[in-house]
């Protein structure tokens, strides 16, 4: 069972900046595609940003293109979503995925294991 940990969330007013990490012990993020989704309409979930095991797979939504940055650190074995220039629009639980298929996508149907969630409040 991969299980995974985000962290970062918080408190920040509008047009500040957080970095959100996910992390896991025992296997190698590295491996698998890891997204960052927040919550959609219609209990679904949003992909705000994916990253996959090659860097030209990269993905961020339209909502958050120039402003959210995603990464790895392998020797540390973490995923980060780098957020600026926060909104109001942005507030949310954010989740950190992983996708152990083959195929590239950012589609949240497709990511097989999801952590608990770390909450961003943006508000003055």
């Amino acid at each position: 069972q991969l299980q995974l940990v985000e962290s970062g969330g918080g408190l920040v007013q509008p047009g500040g900046s957080l970095r959100l990490s996910c992390t896991t012990t025992r296997y190698t993020l590295e491996s698998y595609t890891i997204g960052w989704f927040r919550h959609a309409p219609g209990n679904k979930r949003e992909a705000i940003s994916c990253l996959g095991t090659s860097v030209e797979n990269t993905y961020y939504a339209d909502s958050v293109k120039g402003r959210f940055t995603i990464s790895r650190d392998n020797a540390k074995n973490t995923v980060y979503l780098e957020m600026n220039s926060l909104n109001n629009e942005d507030a949310d639980v954010y989740y950190c995925a992983a996708d152990l298929g083959n195929q590239w996508s950012c589609d949240a149907r497709w990511f097989d294991y999801w952590g608990q969630g770390t909450r961003v409040t943006v508000s003055s």
